[in-house]
């Protein structure tokens, strides 16, 4: 194997990243489709499988995974469901560790995962050591393992953006996500929309993948929205996880201020970017963050990286692909609608290593999803290539019972060591 065909692709050195904040108040077939607003029709939901509160969806192709209950149920909700998945995904990542080492990758994967754990557990929540534990127990795999595959986006970094007031058609806000990172491992043949109703927190949805029990990308029903963009900072790790951040805020935070707070006064590893928003004000805002260092970029403000501002606008991105952005706010500023928004996560924008590409409008509890399909035999793989397929976190919410059903699998008790 060469050294070119195991390298992972990393974000590193491309600061402000594809991620935007609009503040306007925004796998299936190989198929090239150059307008982002192509969406696939609704098919009736199909139920594969139940463990717990629990289910496996199939909606239009798509799986959609429902998770409720206590963490460690949650997790084994998720372990035994997909079991499969979660086996195969973190052996992938586990092999990606090994190849970067043998291939004498510096900061390579295989030392950097181990020590990223170590140093991060004592500022992970209990209730996600507890998940981790379920979710193990569920696939039938080592706990250590789980724990390598969750600390994976600490050493691997990535995108997003956010639209509203006098910037979007209404009024409606818009919070868009572009994720660019890692097509080449496969993380594409394990998407999940995953809705999650734990027992003391908020509901919420993150579009992610199996084994995973953080967040990158995701909205609760509070119509709290974050997204994620990575920068440098590897090895900066005496902090929560990045993901597991992401997730606490989505759990916690009831508005935009709280959500903020969390983030301002959790300790935090690595460097990373991120865009808030609040579509009940509406408002949002980008966040600049390191263990040292917490910054905000508020609507309308220009900052050294950010030279182009505008009211209810929040564009954070990079190089051409910062000014493409600006242009196409300028051109539509006032105008921006569903379809707009999402045809700004086309190319250039979206980059060719494009994993998923998310749309939310949180007043509806709306959201739209894009993910990469498997590359063989297609060369137009990546999610901004594929059509977007609609959700409603709402909607989904009914869909888990307050008690397990006759036919799901049970969830034994947790074997105490």
């Amino acid at each position: 194997m060469s050294r070119k065909m195991i390298k992972c692709r990393r974000l590193v050195g491309n600061p402000l990243l594809i991620t935007v904040i609009f503040i306007l108040g925004i796998s299936g077939l190989c198929s090239f489709l150059p307008a982002a607003q192509v969406i696939q029709p609704t098919a009736p939901v199909k139920v594969l499988d139940r463990c717990g509160r629990g289910a496996l969806l199939e909606i239009s192709s798509q799986r959609v995974l429902l998770l409720a209950g206590t963490p460690y149920e949650m997790g084994y909700q998720q372990g035994y469901l997909l079991k499969s998945d979660v086996k195969k995904l973190v052996n992938t990542i586990l092999f990606t560790a090994m190849a970067a080492q043998i291939a004498g990758e510096k900061d390579s994967l295989i030392g950097g995962l181990p020590q990223a754990f170590k140093r991060t557990r004592n500022f992970i929540d209990e209730r996600y050591h507890q998940e981790m534990r379920g979710l193990a127990a569920g696939a039938g795999i080592t706990l250590p393992d789980v724990q390598m595959a969750n600390i994976f986006p600490e050493l691997f970094h990535c995108s997003g953006f956010a639209l509203f007031k006098q910037a979007t058609k209404g009024g409606r806000l818009y919070h868009g996500r572009i994720l660019d990172y890692m097509t080449e491992i496969g993380l594409q043949d394990h998407a999940l929309v995953v809705v999650v109703k734990p027992d003391g927190f908020h509901p919420f949805v993150t579009v992610g993948f199996a084994s995973f029990i953080g967040s990158v990308t995701g909205m609760n029903n509070q119509q709290v929205t974050v997204g994620e963009m990575g920068g440098r900072g590897e090895g900066l790790w005496d902090g929560m996880p990045m993901s597991f951040l992401v997730r606490k805020v989505l759990e916690e935070a009831d508005d935009l201020k709280e959500a903020l707070d969390l983030f301002e006064n959790t300790p935090r590893t690595c460097h990373y970017y991120y865009v808030v928003s609040d579509s009940k004000i509406p408002d949002a805002r980008g966040l600049l963050c390191t263990p040292d260092k917490f910054e905000l970029i508020a609507p309308g403000e220009s900052h050294p990286l950010l030279p182009h501002p505008f009211n209810d606008v929040v564009l954070m991105s990079a190089g051409d692909r910062y000014e493409h952005l600006a242009e196409l706010t300028k051109e539509h500023y006032g105008h921006i609608d569903l379809n707009k928004a999402l045809d700004m996560m086309n190319r250039p924008v979206a980059m060719k290593s494009c994993l998923h590409r998310v749309l939310f409008a949180p007043a509806e509890g709306k959201f739209w999803v894009a993910n990469a399909v498997s590359p063989i035999g297609c060369e137009k793989y990546a999610a901004c290539f594929q059509p977007y397929y609609p959700y409603d976190l709402n909607e989904l919410l009914k869909m888990i019972p307050d008690e397990a059903p006759a036919d799901a699998a049970p969830i034994p008790n947790e074997k105490k060591n």
